[in-house]
């Protein structure tokens, strides 16, 4: 038994290339459940028929040569099963997607698939914290301005400052308390976010903890302008 190969057809023979463009085409401006409750068609079937869109279109497109990148991981699976997602930030759009884990074996492979020349072109790589991306942006893409993400700077500094916070509690005694318990969402809140009580609070903790003011005596000796 011989099945002709018909040109017209999808990689799934039960669909024609047509249809699978026009399905690839939705899913850019809806979900695939939309698309797949709209013509009446299996999630897993619309996923699937969209696969030959999404690969003419990185044909037509071409290796990119970004200028800024941001790079970052995704989980595939439940668990730690991490993929590396690298995304042009000037166009706005992911250009790469690869690697095993988030280690630097990995991230070498975006810098190998962009290509040697490519890569001296880039000049500001926009990551979160991690050594490995680090390291290999330095190493692949030395001319390239390193700028760590604002979700994890202020996610570091939120623990330092709860860190701090536990630790003064602990320190302290009695009244003098009063600072500290239950302060904890006014500390790690931007004051745009709290509420009138809370812009009270904050501005009692500051007052309790702002440092004298210093002024040069005649003598050119350092003393509080309060004479403490």
């Amino acid at each position: 038994m011989k099945r002709e190969r018909l040109d017209f057809l999808a990689d799934s023979p039960l669909y024609t290339k047509r249809l699978a463009f026009y399905v690839g085409r939705r899913v850019r401006a809806s979900t695939i459940q939309d698309v797949a409750r709209e013509l009446k068609l299996d999630w897993h079937t619309v996923k699937e028929l969209e696969k030959p869109y999404m690969r003419a279109q990185l044909e037509r497109a071409g290796t990119p040569s970004p200028r800024a990148i941001g790079i970052d991981e995704v989980s595939i699976r439940k668990g730690h099963t991490y993929r590396i997602v690298v995304s042009n930030l000037i166009r706005s759009r992911p250009i790469w997607f690869g690697g095993e884990d988030r280690s630097e074996a990995s991230m070498r492979q975006f810098y190998d698939w962009l290509g040697e020349n490519k890569a001296k072109r880039i000049r500001l790589a926009v990551m979160d914290m991690g050594k490995p991306f680090r390291n290999v942006a330095g190493e692949k893409a030395p001319q390239a301005a390193i700028l760590f993400d604002k979700f994890h700077v202020m996610r570091h500094l939120g623990e330092a400052l709860d860190k701090v916070r536990k630790s003064e509690y602990a320190r302290l005694s009695g009244k003098e308390r009063r600072y500290i318990k239950g302060q904890k969402y006014t500390l790690l809140s931007g004051k745009e976010n709290l509420s009138i009580d809370g812009r009270k609070a904050l501005k009692t903790l500051l007052a309790a903890n702002k440092r004298p003011e210093y002024r040069l005596p005649a003598q050119g000796v350092l003393r509080p302008a309060l004479g403490v």
